[in-house]
């Protein structure tokens, strides 16, 4: 996770053409929950949390949850505990997945272009 933060932190995808486009946004036309993700990442090494906000809001307020996530499971392999990183019930995969459409639906709407890339 970190090469990749300062693999985005290195080359901006703020500038065109330095990624690839969102295969939703090229194909379908409306932006995926993860669309503006790259740039909130760069934004984030940046020190700039506003910036990352506006590109992403759904990333910036995951980040550190995957992050504690993340820790804990480090925390437990050096104790010897071999249990899963994340073992999330059915409810909270639906869960997810409807915050996810929210979000989804909510970027890609006129009163929710606030929350658009």
């Amino acid at each position: 996770m970190v090469a990749a933060f300062a693999l985005v932190g290195l080359i901006d995808p703020h500038q065109p053409g330095r990624y690839p486009v969102c295969p939703t946004l090229s194909l379908l036309g409306f932006y995926c929950p993860m669309c503006g993700g790259l740039r909130a990442a760069n934004d984030l090494t940046q020190g700039d949390v506003a910036g990352a906000a506006s590109s992403n809001a759904l990333f910036v307020l995951l980040l550190p949850v995957a992050i504690v996530a993340w820790i804990l499971w480090v925390r437990d392999r050096a104790r010897g505990s071999m249990r899963e990183m994340i073992s999330p019930t059915t409810r909270q995969v639906w869960a997810g997945a409807v915050v996810l459409l929210v979000f989804m639906v909510l970027r890609n709407q006129p009163f929710g272009a606030f929350l658009a890339p």
